[in-house]
């Protein structure tokens, strides 16, 4: 049976155990050798009964199986409900809560929320190297949180504007354009803040374009800068932030249409979740479809395991 292109031909697909643990084989282990995660032996034998591998040396969890190691270890989940999840992350544009893979996959909304944290974990982006070295780069933030206008007068903060972004998560944002996006959740928009994320990801002397803001003005690494002031317009020939305006539109329709409410403990995951869609998203460039996104997903579920407790705050999380 040829792999699965769409979502339909996943359910029927993975329906099968041993079809999923012979995928999910194939992509942990490409060269087609099983790997002991404990001592790391490669002459290891799978017990097709049990469905385990049984590693030759004498050692604690000497038997493992293809979720040890990953984000499904310790689940009881079965593979079929963890791979269909994973395609529809993937692939859904705005996102799918949990309470949608509740009723889709017949598990828990607790289930289904761990769950989706877990494949989000998988979904985060490595970025290796500085961008800005072919392009412009477009550097933006954006404020998340409830709309204070919104709040009744009893319960609106006094100190807080009704326009303004006090009191929301803010998150800074590094576009080159034709590349990447570049996210993170940041405390504050102080120099001390910002400059060191823009030097640690955008090429010295590259191009960057950004809003009126005065601290990219004060950035210590040497860069071509354009602003654009939205005051007065918000494009001047190829002087603009409407690629990163895009993005956080994408990001906001997903946490306000989808998700809703995002305690800010969990802000990180969510945006990271947007990015992986935004940067492995189908362009001229990069024709990707739904089953290629899936299968990078799957290719990145090896030693990114987090617990219930991790994900709570209530163990410290792992390094990763």
């Amino acid at each position: 049976m040829e792999e699965p292109k769409t979502l339909e031909q996943a359910i029927v697909y993975f329906a099968d155990p041993d079809r999923c643990i012979a995928y999910l084989a194939k992509s942990r282990w490409p060269d087609g050798v099983a790997v002991c995660p404990t001592c790391g032996r490669r002459d290891v034998s799978y017990v097709a009964k049990r469905r385990l591998w049984q590693c030759k040396s004498r050692h604690p969890k000497a038997q493992f199986s293809i979720k040890v190691g990953t984000i499904f270890e310790d689940s009881p989940i079965p593979l079929s409900k963890w791979l269909a999840a994973m395609w529809m992350i993937a692939n859904c544009k705005n996102g799918i809560s949990s309470w949608e893979i509740h009723r889709a996959l017949k598990v828990t909304q607790k289930t289904a929320w761990f769950l989706l944290h877990r494949i989000r974990l998988a979904m985060k982006d490595e970025p290796t190297g500085k961008i800005g070295e072919n392009a412009p780069v477009e550097i933006d933030e954006c404020f998340v949180g409830g709309r204070i206008k919104n709040m009744h007068k009893s319960k609106r903060p006094k100190d807080v504007s009704v326009k303004g972004g006090k009191g929301k998560a803010i998150v800074l944002g590094m576009l080159e354009r034709g590349g990447p996006v570049r996210t993170r959740v940041i405390a504050d928009r102080v120099k001390l803040t910002i400059d060191p994320l823009i030097t640690s990801h955008v090429a010295e002397g590259a191009q960057i374009i950004t809003d009126e803001f005065p601290v990219y003005a004060r950035l210590n690494t040497k860069y071509i800068h354009d602003v654009i002031n939205h005051a007065e317009a918000y494009v001047r020939g190829h002087i603009h932030t409407n690629g990163m305006e895009n993005f956080w539109s994408l990001l906001k329709r997903g946490l306000n249409g989808t998700y809703v409410s995002v305690e800010p403990f969990h802000l990180t995951r969510y945006v990271e979740e947007q990015v992986f869609r935004y940067n492995n998203r189908a362009t001229r460039d990069n024709p990707l479809n739904d089953a290629d996104r899936f299968s990078l997903v799957v290719s990145q579920i090896v030693g990114r395991r987090i617990t219930y407790k991790e994900l709570t705050g209530k163990a410290d999380a792992r390094p990763f």
